[in-house]
């Protein structure tokens, strides 16, 4: 495990300690590396934070930053877990002074009454189309409540507050790679919110209309959708679409490689959850066309309609119809929107809103 520290000057920060709790820290995570990134920005905000991770990894952190899991890597219990949580926030309790819940509300569940008894002010991010009532008492344990998309589950609430998506577009940035012409992406976790089937269907119909192209589909299934990327393997043998490629997830920091590789990026996610990668994709040069809501409302000749193959199919032809300036002015458009979501922004929304 790397857990070295990264050196540079010491930030500047608004006085204030923070603990935030997430469920892993580890760069090399395929799905949730780019909170690594996250936590390295938000030091430049605070005296000091304070990391209660479920699963630790490797991370190289600066100086103002203290790690402790609960121990998911080495296979503690469930049990283990809720008892090294009360421990760690208990032996902390004088080094913080509020709290940044990052996607997990259970432990807001959890430890939220104890916080308020404490004088802890708590923020919640949550950004996902679902929600219950568990989701309405961790709001309501909440100072706020912050998530990106306008059709998330918890943008309802008065404490709600939109924030951008959070990408480094230092990082994010188009890589002088060779990007062939047709080639589409489609990259993160392989489930059925996700929809990977959308675009599978809609690689079938442009074969169908003898539509050069090709498609690699990056991605790891939990267990619990093992059996829906199955379904995929055996839809694409049906089809006999030889032109898609599985592969497996890589890690965040690898991706920009990916993006800048292919011509146009796909996502067929839901509305409510906002999928960074659509920023990421856009920030490296990959044209991006996706399903969510939100993002239909900033750029429409980018969209398609949630859960339709017919629309996602003439959306990748209407791109790559473009003639090479058109794209490469579309490439430049979409460059500027991703840096309205940089990570920098991100950084100091946070910094102002969480003392």
């Amino acid at each position: 495990m790397d857990n070295a520290r990264s050196m540079g000057p010491r930030p500047t920060s608004n006085g204030v300690n923070l603990l935030i709790v997430t469920q892993t820290l580890d760069r090399t995570d395929p799905v949730l590396g780019f909170f690594h990134r996250w936590i390295e920005e938000l030091s430049k905000h605070y005296e000091r934070i304070n990391v209660i991770c479920l699963k630790e990894g490797a991370h190289s952190l600066p100086e103002n930053v203290d790690v402790h899991s609960l121990g998911k890597e080495g296979g503690a219990s469930r049990l283990k877990y809720v008892a090294r949580l009360f421990r760690y926030i208990w032996k902390l309790r004088n080094e913080y002074d509020a709290v940044f819940v990052h996607m997990n509300q259970e432990y807001v569940l959890l430890a939220g009454l104890f916080w308020r008894l404490i004088g802890k002010r708590i923020y919640l991010w949550r950004n996902h189309y679902a929600g219950s009532m568990m989701t309405n008492l961790a709001v309501a344990l909440s100072t706020k409540v912050f998530c990106t998309s306008r059709f998330s589950y918890t943008a309802k609430f008065r404490k709600t507050v939109l924030m951008p998506v959070g990408i480094d577009t230092n990082v994010f940035r188009p890589l002088d790679l060779p990007r062939k012409a047709g080639s589409i992406l489609s990259l993160g976790r392989i489930a059925p919110s996700k929809h990977v089937d959308v675009l599978i269907e809609a690689v079938d119909i442009l074969k169908q209309k003898s539509v050069d192209i090709s498609a690699r589909i990056f991605g790891d299934a939990l267990p619990k959708d093992a059996d829906y990327h199955a379904s995929l393997l055996k839809r694409i043998e049906e089809l006999g679409l030889t032109n898609i490629q599985f592969h497996a997830g890589v890690p965040n920091y690898e991706t920009p490689k990916v993006y800048s590789a292919h011509d146009i990026f796909v996502n067929c996610s839901g509305s409510g959850m906002y999928d960074k990668t659509i920023f990421e994709a856009a920030a490296c040069g990959a044209l991006p066309l996706a399903s969510s809501r939100d993002f239909s409302e900033l750029a429409p000749d980018f969209s398609f309609a949630e859960g339709s193959s017919e629309e996602l199919a003439a959306g990748i032809e209407r791109l790559m119809s473009k003639l090479d300036g058109e794209r490469e002015s579309a490439r430049a458009s979409m460059r500027a929107l991703a840096e309205r979501h940089s990570l920098r922004e991100l950084g100091v929304r946070l910094g102002n809103e969480i003392r």
